[in-house]
């Protein structure tokens, strides 16, 4: 083995010649770095490297004074610190400060000027890693390899410099080298990553084919996915770079698929490019991969494929556009004008990635077909705006009709009858580069010097392209020509000015040329002659149409329609990818409705039926005539929430969380633990402490950015409170008002709830977490919001589940809720009140507002869920339904319950549920379901319900996973929601079960009952009142619970069973009452003896 200290690749291949099998050698670099009183070398005759023989052992106290030296040496810069036995720090440097930097990534160099905490630096980031293997012969001199891998080096950091690539890690070993190459690291994201790792990777072949001299000695291998980014190694030794299953890939398939540029599944699915730029590669086995996907050779993009590179999207014939009339009218109306009065026109449709310009250009394209014109179109890559003049050549090799020749000679057979006199044959050379034809090279253009050349090859290409375009031409469509390279649009401007014709282009934000087209179109000159037009988000309503359009099926359950709207924000290609991860998970379920079915009495069917009685309708074309009547639902051990982001909306919006600074990506990335709402205090409780003074600075940073925003803010810092100038971090933030720059008295934490305005972004920043951290801070939301999991101050303030937490020792603490809260928890309760109804506004109103505007007969609120009267308008149900449980809000008390329930509990059960904590998420799923009762909300409550037996169902194999209690309470509340919704059969089963698992067994035979009512008329009062005052105050109250709950089976039992209308019903109904009567005197006790353990 040898060992070097530095310079790194021609000391190592030195010392590794010198060491035979078994032995060390030392370089001199590190032999003059070592200790060297422990070890006894050997000098090697003519050589400074010298070899170890032995060393001489530490104690176990010096290694521990040694490291702890180490970390307490006082140093000036964190770097230092980190890296502090790099052989590079010890150098003599005048300015040794600057040294770690030339040795540390520039994706960690940002962390740490921002002062970063160590521990932030890792996360779970999806990348594109480049493997590069340069094989070199084994007696290759130390000189020569050292000048080839600095080539090497220079060449690659050249190549990946534009396409923001970084070169991670080079490794020597005895076959050759390695080079790791990374894309996509935090700080460096692009959209279009695949085609930049791509195009890299057959540039980088072909230039270290070149420099070695043959093909075989060069292998690549792309992967694409999701890795770890960070810092591994013992404190002293750190290093920041990424490691995972993918990287492992990309080793292996370097070894396997020698002399290639290779690529896995991901890649090839990512780049979107034609199937032609690849080669499907025979499967090998890979040592440590089991089931390896599709492996594909990436061949580039050939200049042939310039003549077929037409509108990618295909019209489908059966279904319309949606939400794009405005944009299908406007074309209509431009296209009339050039018809009947010739004017050119350029109409351009600006839109985000994935707004559906290229289903519109597709539409408008096929309609100009259909009203007769010729239509030429082409759609534009990323890779065309690095090419000079290559959007010029797609679009008139298409134009001339070019990429119909399959041969040489056709094409210039082509070319010389369409371009007959518009320029002389001696210059038809001049494109043969362009068109790929062999026209004889005339004298005149061998005699042309170079810039002559160019010079006649613009003129020509201006001839040619105002001959493609003449006034017979149509319609052109460019999609994506905000990808139109300089050289190509140098020549279209001027030409476009002199020629009529009509043009239809799609644009995208960000580039130089969607910025050109917006200013001619709002100067005087030309804004006659340009339409620009912003493509806006789909509405909601025109959403779901689209889900069941795609979908081919009537109606979608609302929570689809709820998770779709909020994720997809209107934009198609985001819901089409969504749908797409959805129906590859299986996580969809097709039925289809038959007439006159029906339905099993149990509880699956129940939640059937409420998500059919729920779920929106389309009223589109599609869907109308669909007899069949197929309907959707969602797999029930499914939460949508829970979905893992798409990799293609993911990559977007890493890239778009990129541009932000890496201060602000941290704090974003705590919010994002919180969810899609959360107040200032929470984030404050569980941010680190060196961030947390910055809190208030960063987050008026954000607002103004755009990427949050505020929806109330309830006390403003000390600095601020200027009334010319509006608080620093208040509503008014990013509209024009000054904003104040961070001191030390914005220390003072404030009270807001703050949003994120592109959910996306926020599913995205939580994705990035490692495990461990993750469910570090899911740990700490939790014992924020413990504190205020109960119902509000006019409620009693007591859990919505009475005495819940007494009845659950072991899920619980027992921490009592009822005590005074401080002004703090003062002002949490308040934003989470605020944060509560803003959530519940997301829930409820983007699926009312779709259902308004589909003109359904009967929207549906949730409200409404659930009442008599909703259920016998729904179903055929005669019978009178009992009334709600007692004690609970109507609705029009003042009480803030049902805001909690959204912003406590519901987040309280997500957080266990992370932390994989079931009987915690059990038990507060639990108090959602009874909260929703409560608030008269039977829909939500069932949700929970249902969510609850998944988790229960999870779990049940696992003895005691779940409390007794909750367990009891879990059935009696389904057994509520059942008779809401008029199911007084299964009610009745669901409250037998409760009783049961209560230990309060109910006869469902006569003589059982007779014996059961003559139990019950024994006096017991006195026995009742002794016991609960000899226990303990937590046991009472534990005894109190579950006699309440207890009464409450009862009660409800007692009006089920007199329902019947039958004798034997009778009688059990008057045993249920004598049950709830003896019990009731039973929690009298418990509540008397609780109340003199409280005066005590």
């Amino acid at each position: 083995m040898g060992v070097q200290g530095a310079p790194p690749d021609c000391l190592v291949c030195e010392a590794e010649r010198l060491a035979n099998a078994g032995e060390v050698i030392l370089s001199a670099p590190s032999w003059e770095l070592c200790e060297q009183r422990r070890l006894r070398t050997q000098r090697l005759a003519g050589q400074r490297a010298v070899k170890v023989m032995g060393m001489v052992q530490m104690s176990r106290s010096e290694c521990q004074e040694i490291l702890r030296k180490l970390v307490q040496q006082p140093v000036s810069h964190g770097l230092e610190k980190e890296g502090a036995m790099r052989p590079a720090f010890f150098r003599s440097h005048p300015n040794v400060e600057e040294v770690p930097r030339e040795y540390v990534p520039e994706t960690a160099l940002r962390k740490f000027d921002d002062r970063a905490p160590l521990d932030l630096f890792s996360e779970l980031q999806p990348v594109t890693s480049l493997l590069v293997q340069l094989r070199v012969a084994a007696d290759m001199d130390t000189e020569a390899l050292h000048t080839i891998l600095n080539n090497a080096t220079r060449m690659m950091l050249e190549v990946l410099r534009p396409h923001e690539g970084k070169i991670n890690k080079i490794l020597l070993f005895d076959k050759g080298c390695m080079f790791l190459c990374v894309f996509g690291l935090s700080g460096e994201k692009l959209l279009y990553e695949s085609i930049h790792a791509l195009q890299s990777a057959i540039q980088i072949f072909n230039s270290c084919s070149t420099l070695l001299g043959e093909k075989e000695a060069v292998s690549v291998a792309v992967t694409g996915g999701t890795v770890f980014c960070g810092v591994i190694g013992h404190p002293g030794r750190h290093e920041y770079t990424v490691i995972g299953q993918k990287v492992n890939l990309a080793a292996r398939m370097m070894v396997q698929y020698p002399g290639l540029v290779c690529c896995d599944a991901v890649t090839y699915a990512a780049s979107q490019l034609p199937p032609y730029c690849f080669k499907e590669l025979p499967a090998r086995e890979m040592k440590g991969i089991s089931s390896p996907d599709t492996i594909y050779q990436y061949v580039g993009i050939a200049k042939r494929s310039m003549f077929g590179m037409g509108l990618a999207k295909e019209r489908s014939e059966y279904v319309p556009l949606l939400g794009r009339e405005k944009e299908l009218d406007l074309f209509a109306s431009c296209l009339k004008a050039y018809k009947d009065l010739g004017r050119r026109h350029v109409l351009a449709f600006e839109g985000t990635m994935g707004s559906g310009k290229s289903h519109l250009l597709t539409e408008l394209a096929y309609l100009g077909q259909a009203a007769g014109h010729r239509v030429v179109a082409v759609e534009l890559l990323e890779l065309d705006m690095r090419q000079s003049f290559s959007a010029l050549c797609a679009l008139m090799a298409r134009a001339l009709g070019l990429q119909e020749c399959e041969s040489c000679s056709a094409r210039q057979r082509e070319l010389q009858t369409k371009l007959r006199g518009t320029i002389e044959e001696s210059g038809y050379c001049l494109l043969n580069d362009v068109f790929l034809v062999k026209f004889p090279v005339s004298d005149k253009v061998r005699k042309m010097r170079e810039t002559q050349r160019k010079r006649e090859l613009r003129s020509a290409w201006a001839k040619v392209l105002e001959k493609a375009i003449g006034r017979d031409f149509g319609i052109f469509v460019i999609d994506n020509a905000h990808f139109i390279d300089p050289a190509s649009w140098s020549i279209m401007s001027p030409v476009l000015q002199n020629v009529s014709f009509f043009m239809v282009t799609s644009l995208a934000p960000g580039y130089a040329r969607t910025e050109s087209f917006c200013k001619a179109a709002a100067a005087n000159t030309t804004s006659q002659k340009i339409t620009y037009l912003h493509l806006d988000e789909l509405k909601p309503s025109a959403v779901v149409q689209k889900v069941c359009q795609d979908l081919g099926v009537v109606s979608i359950p609302r929570d689809l329609a709820r998770f779709l709207l909020q994720r997809s924000s209107g934009i198609p290609y985001y819901c089409e990818e969504l749908l797409r991860c959805l129906r590859c998970n299986d996580t969809l379920l097709f039925r289809t409705r038959r007439p006159g079915e029906k339905a099993e009495d149990d509880w699956e069917s129940l939640v059937a039926a409420a998500v059919e009685i729920s779920a929106l309708a389309a009223t589109s074309s599609s869907s109308a005539g669909n007899d069949g009547g197929v309907c959707i639902i969602i797999r029930p051990d499914v939460n949508l929430e829970n979905t893992v982001l798409p990799a293609a909306l993911k990559e977007i919006a890493l890239a778009q969380l990129d541009q932000i600074k890496p201060l602000k990506q941290t704090v974003l990335k705590f919010a994002a633990v919180i969810g899609l709402v959360f107040t200032t205090q929470l984030l404050s409780h569980i941010l680190p402490t060196d961030i947390r003074h910055k809190m208030n600075f960063l987050l008026d940073m954000l607002v103004s950015d755009n990427i949050l925003k505020w929806l109330k803010s309830t006390e403003v810092p000390e600095d601020v409170q200027d009334a010319t100038e509006g608080p620093a971090s208040s509503p008014q933030a990013g509209r024009g008002v000054k904003r104040s720059s961070w001191s030390k008295k914005t220390v003072e934490r404030q009270s807001g709830v703050l949003v994120f305005c592109v959910p996306l972004l926020r599913e995205a920043a939580y994705e990035l977490w490692l495990e461990r951290q993750r469910v570090a801070l899911h740990r700490k939301c939790a014992a924020f919001l413990e504190r205020h999991a109960h119902k509000c101050k006019s409620c009693s303030q007591g859990d919505f589940v009475d005495f819940h937490r007494f009845a659950v020792t072991d899920t619980q603490d027992g921490r009592s809720c009822q005590g005074p809260a401080d002004q703090d928890d003062s002002r949490s309760w308040e934003a989470l009140v605020l944060a509560g109804e803003q959530m519940k506004r997301d829930r409820t109103h983007a699926t009312e507002d779709v259902a308004d505007a589909l003109q359904q007969q009967q929207a549906f609120r949730e409200e409404d869920f659930g009442t008599a009267e909703w259920f016998l308008a729904k179903s055929d149900q005669t019978t009178e339904l009992p009334s709600e449980t007692e004690g609970k809000d109507n609705g029009t008390c003042s009480c803030k319950c049902k805001a909690i329930v959204e912003s406590v509990l519901v987040p309280l059960a997500r957080h266990y549920v992370a932390m994989g904590d079931a009987a915690r998420a059990f038990y507060y799923l639990v108090e959602c379901a009874a909260a929703y009762l409560r608030v008269s909300n039977s829909y939500m409550a069932l949700v929970k319900l249902n969510e609850a037996e998944v988790l229960r169902n999870s779990v049940e194999k696992k003895a005691n996973a779940i409390a007794r209690f909750d367990e009891a309470t879990f059935f009696s509340l389904k057994g509520e929601v059942c008779c809401h919704m008029g199911r007084t059969k299964l009610a009745k089963k669901m409250i037998g079960v409760a009783l049961c698992l209560l230990r309060r067994h109910f006869p469902r035979t006569s003589v059982r009952a007779f014996a059961k009512s003559q139990v019950e008329k024994l006096p017991s009062a006195s026995y009742d009142a002794r016991r609960a005052s000899s226990l303990p105050q937590d046991a009472g109250r534990k005894r109190l619970a579950w006699l309440l709950r207890q009464s409450s089976c009862l009660a409800l039992l007692e009006r089920l069973l007199s329902l019947e209308g039958t004798s034997s019903g009778r009688t059990l109904s008057r045993l249920a009452a004598c049950m709830k009567a003896n019990t009731d005197k039973a929690a009298d006790s418990c509540r008397a003896a609780d109340s003199c353990h409280s005066q005590t």
